[in-house]
């Protein structure tokens, strides 16, 4: 996630019942849980610049996420499509202009109290032109695969990161209780998510 929500304090390790962890009720109860308290959805894309053993993240200068790493992205802006988004947000952040994008996963999020979904469509390139630069909202940085900062990003990445790390398709739901608390996520490998 990368605007618009809720941030996450570092300080508290997660906590989430682990019975519930790629369980098929979690999933049929989060989206019953969306469906009786939901009253709007914000559709936000998330974008990873990679190459064979780096990954490009981008350090939230300022507002919603500051000083936390995170891929590239932010809200659909109307009358734009999720891929064109991201390919907005992607060269706004860090300068580079994807040729192709991948969607390898999607992740919603909801919070106890709060009637808003977040869903986030998530993305990859290999294929980029351009010249990294440092935005007026991220510093972008590049991280070998084997050191990526998870102590310094979002409490839910360290559980899916490595789903689209082996270059598996997934679906993740997290269900939180203020903004340093998983209560519940639930992660499914998909054959190919939908289009």
């Amino acid at each position: 996630m990368n605007q618009d929500g809720p941030s996450f304090r570092l300080a508290v390790p997660p906590v989430y019942d682990k019975s519930s962890v790629n369980s098929p009720t979690l999933a049929t109860d989060f989206l019953q849980h969306s469906r009786d308290q939901m009253t709007a959805k914000k559709v936000f894309s998330l974008v990873f610049v990679r190459n064979a053993s780096e990954i490009l993240l981008g350090m939230k200068k300022r507002g919603f996420g500051q000083g936390k790493w995170n891929g590239f992205g932010g809200k659909i802006e109307p009358g734009e499509t999720i891929p064109e988004g991201a390919v907005r947000e992607l060269q706004e952040e860090c300068g580079l202009i994807a040729k192709e994008l991948k969607n390898v996963g999607l992740l919603e999020f909801k919070f106890e109290g709060d009637p808003t979904l977040l869903e986030v469509h998530v993305f990859e390139t290999h294929e980029y032109h351009g010249s990294v630069i440092e935005s007026e909202e991220m510093l972008p940085k590049w991280y070998n695969l084997k050191n990526i900062p998870f102590k310094n990003m979002w409490l839910d990445d360290e559980h899916w990161f490595p789903y689209m790390l082996r270059g598996e398709f997934f679906k993740g739901h997290f269900l939180y209780r203020g903004e340093d608390l998983i209560l519940k996520y639930n992660i499914q490998v998909l054959d190919k998510l939908s289009e």
